[in-house]
């Protein structure tokens, strides 16, 4: 049996929104996507940096361990 990080699970997707910086147009991206195309004008609207589990999931601390899991999120702990 092959284990699966619960953190995988599409119901634990998150939505946000970004503007598009050509027509300003608010965008609905999910938590698993990278870029989106809007739908007004057509551009590609990616995020400022890549996604990463451990910025959402609930189960990345125990997932990574707590010691990389407090190194990796320092910067948000302060």
């Amino acid at each position: 049996m092959i284990n699966k990080c619960p953190g995988q699970d599409d119901r634990n997707l998150k939505a946000e929104i970004l503007t598009c910086p050509d027509c300003g147009y608010r965008i609905e991206i999910f938590s698993d996507e990278v870029k989106v195309k809007c739908p007004k004008c057509k551009n590609l609207v990616c995020r400022d940096r890549l996604p990463s589990c451990v910025d959402w999931c609930k189960f990345a601390r125990e997932c990574i361990g707590e010691e990389k899991w407090k190194r990796l999120n320092e910067s948000k702990l302060k």
